[in-house]
């Protein structure tokens, strides 16, 4: 920098000095002081270009303006003043007169924050980085930043808050809004009819609901794939696209709950998003006894783990369960204590079992050998129909009864039994083989039947057994087991099978076994009926999903598994039945059904 002396007439106020564009300042503070003495501080100045040319003896004032302006007041008052003292800074260093220029006000007096923003974003512009700036001013990084965050916004939002019409709260948060967000914004402002969110309210408009903070998530943000975005004005941080937050976090929550089922607790319930976990509507109960975990998820991602609980009508049941067993009633409460709550319902439960009941009488009359031999063992062993009755349980709810009736299973069924009734003589319209009376009673029956081949009297045979067949009943997996049972070839996931599914473990676990881990795990916490529409698209490959062909659920199979490690009769049925089939193979010396290794 070089020191000179300059006719204030040839000075000019210089683009870059802070004050560039607003009114003339007040100078009669200083006035009399430069009528007696002149101006006394130098004044700092770059040279006047034109044409790439230095104009010489004009300069442009980068920091002293006031100054300059009451000398050039003194002059016009008819006062000769002597030249005033200038510094020539460097041609070409516009942030060196940027920095000259706020120092000089900063040092006198603190100019308006709007005024800081826009200088510092100048100085950026002109080749400074917030630490160089820092560095020059003793300001933090965080300080340097936050106020070049406030320097990027709109012009118009800068001045609406230089003028108070806009608070704090609200400036700042706008400075998370992107340039689309801001004007977006304005424009809602400027609606008579509509009211711009301000405060804690923006902060949620700007991220499309509930605005979550990072602080929540239960994965690591470093592999994060979307948009994460920093208050510059405090130490949270806010993901900006939701639906992705709640995907990654769904995941976590999901192998939170996997190893906590790996500790040992025999159940971990995952609440709806936003349904408190209330302590004084459940009773402590440690994992040895039965107690279980409940995952309680905020409305903004927050997670809390409750673990060693159960509610007060599971904790009752078990405890009643528990006396029961103490004094020898019954061997399975004790077990019976720990999962007290079954994994399907009464409804679901009747759903299965008439479903597999009518596969099974299908696959009985294709294979009449194996229907003689269970004919003969229900007459030898007696069982629940053998007085001879029919199965009574026909789905009388409408729904179930419609979802009946489109089992293939059941059309093929009735047009063997109405075969088998022509052959005997009887009402083939009749919904039953057994019962109808015929003509000469037993006698008559086995006058028929004396009559017919093997072939005949086996297929008929079948029809009988298959009629009394007792739905949900060890007979029922026995026989589907041991006759490799595919019910995928006569059903089909109706509108009855989604309609009763109410518990979402079981959900979750059908759309993991269907979509995979990652779809799964992605819905977890949403709602029930959220996730059951996915796995209908899944099915039916709607709504851009790649269509899952020939799935069939766990509870349908033979033999018949559970989702989850609560009690499931179907399940509890196949493992009782499974090494009796396993020692008939081996008195065979057949190969058992692969599906039995597993038993």
């Amino acid at each position: 920098m070089r020191l000179a002396f300059a006719d204030p007439r040839n000075l000019t106020l210089s683009p870059l000095n802070m004050h560039h564009g607003r009114p003339d300042p007040d100078v009669s503070d200083i006035l009399p002081s430069v009528r007696q003495r002149g101006v006394l501080l130098t004044l700092l100045v770059q040279e006047t270009m034109a044409d790439g040319a230095v104009v010489d003896g004009h300069f442009e004032v980068v920091a002293g303006r006031r100054r300059w302006q009451a000398a050039l007041a003194a002059i016009a008052e008819g006062i000769e003043i002597d030249p005033v003292p200038i510094g020539i800074l460097e041609a070409g260093d516009d942030a060196a007169a940027i920095e000259a220029s706020l120092i000089e006000n900063l040092g006198r007096l603190p100019p308006d924050e709007v005024t800081c923003w826009e200088t510092f974003t100048r100085l950026v512009k002109s080749g400074r980085t917030p630490e160089q700036i820092g560095a020059v001013f003793g300001l933090s990084d965080a300080v340097v930043r936050r106020t070049l965050a406030l320097g990027n916004l709109l012009p118009r939002i800068r001045n609406l808050y230089r003028k108070d019409e806009i608070d704090v709260a609200t400036v700042r948060c706008l400075t998370l809004a992107s340039r689309g967000q801001q004007k977006a914004w304005l424009a809602l402002l400027d609606d008579p009819e509509q009211r711009a969110p301000t405060g804690s309210s923006l902060k949620a408009w700007l991220f499309g609901g509930a605005s979550i903070p990072t602080r929540n998530a239960l994965f690591p943000l470093d592999g994060y794939p979307g948009q994460i975005r920093a208050d510059l004005f405090g130490d949270d941080s806010w993901f900006v696209e939701p639906d992705l937050f709640w995907r990654c976090q769904n995941e976590a929550v999901a192998a939170r709950r996997e190893a906590l089922l790996a500790e040992g607790w025999t159940e971990v319930e995952v609440l709806d998003v936003g349904e408190p976990f209330y302590s004084w509507k459940h009773t402590a109960t440690p994992k040895a006894r039965g107690g279980k975990v409940f995952i309680a998820v905020g409305l903004k991602g927050e997670v809390e783990v409750h673990a060693g609980w159960l509610t007060d009508k599971e904790a009752h049941r078990a405890q009643a369960a528990e006396a029961k067993a103490s004094r020898g009633e019954d061997p399975a409460a004790a077990e019976a204590a720990k999962l007290a709550r079954p994994e399907v319902t009464q409804a679901q439960e009747a759903y299965i079992d008439l479903h597999r009941h009518a596969a099974v009488r299908l696959a009985l009359t294709e294979d009449p050998a194996v229907a003689l031999r269970l004919l003969v063992a229900h007459a030898v062993a007696g069982a629940g129909h053998w007085r001879v009755e029919a199965e009574g349980r026909r789905g009388g709810d409408p729904v179930l009864a419609a979802s009946l009736a489109a089992n293939g299973a059941v059309a093929a069924y009735a047009e063997r039994r109405q075969a088998a009734a022509r052959t005997l003589g009887l009402r083939p319209e009749a919904r039953d083989l057994l019962g109808q009376h015929p003509e000469g009673g037993v006698a008559g029956v086995f006058a028929r039947l004396l009559a017919l081949p093997d072939a005949e009297v086996l297929a008929v045979a079948a029809v009988v057994m298959a009629d009394s067949l007792a739905a949900g009943s060890e007979a029922v997996e026995a026989a589907g087991i041991w006759l490799k049972v595919d019910i995928g070839r006569v059903w089909a996931p109706d509108d009855a099978f989604f309609d009763l599914m109410r518990d979402r473990e079981t959900v979750n676990a059908m759309l993991k076994e269907v979509g995979g881990r990652k779809v799964a795990d992605g819905n977890l916490t949403e709602k029930v009926k959220t996730q059951k529409a996915i796995l209908r698209d899944l099915l039916s490959g709607a709504n851009g999903r790649p269509r899952a062909e020939g799935w069939t659920p766990k509870w349908l199979g033979f033999p018949a598994q559970a989702y989850t490690r609560r009690p499931f009769a179907a399940a509890r049925r196949a493992r009782a039945v499974a090494p009796l089939l396993r020692r008939a193979a081996a008195a065979l010396n057949a190969e058992a059904p692969a599906t039995l290794a597993a038993e």
